[in-house]
């Protein structure tokens, strides 16, 4: 059932980070780790099984809206999911061929 916004002491922006802002360069992290970030925590924070099930709920659209910052990587084993990471500017793959 809707709720009027006067209800709330507060309604600030929906605002999420962009992938250069939430993710590190040279690193590579799960949706787990990513839906972590998007909550303000550490990638390793202990959660538990409830809470991450709701943030895999943000995660997932988030990565499936940034995917064109993004690269993928398979899973390194058949127990582990994939990795996301940031994708190279052009500008840094023409850097790097000039090397």
């Amino acid at each position: 059932m809707p709720v009027p916004k006067s209800e709330f002491d507060s309604l600030p922006p929906c605002d999420f980070y962009t992938p250069e802002e939430l993710l590190e360069a040279d690193q590579m992290y799960t949706v787990y780790e990513i839906a972590r970030l998007l909550q303000g925590l550490e990638p390793d924070a202990e959660i538990e099984e409830e809470t991450e099930a709701i943030l895999l709920d943000w995660a997932i659209p988030w990565i499936m809206t940034n995917s064109d910052d993004l690269v993928v990587a398979e899973p390194r084993s058949d127990d582990e999911p994939g990795y996301y990471g940031l994708k190279e500017d052009e500008a840094d793959d023409a850097d790097d061929a000039d090397a």
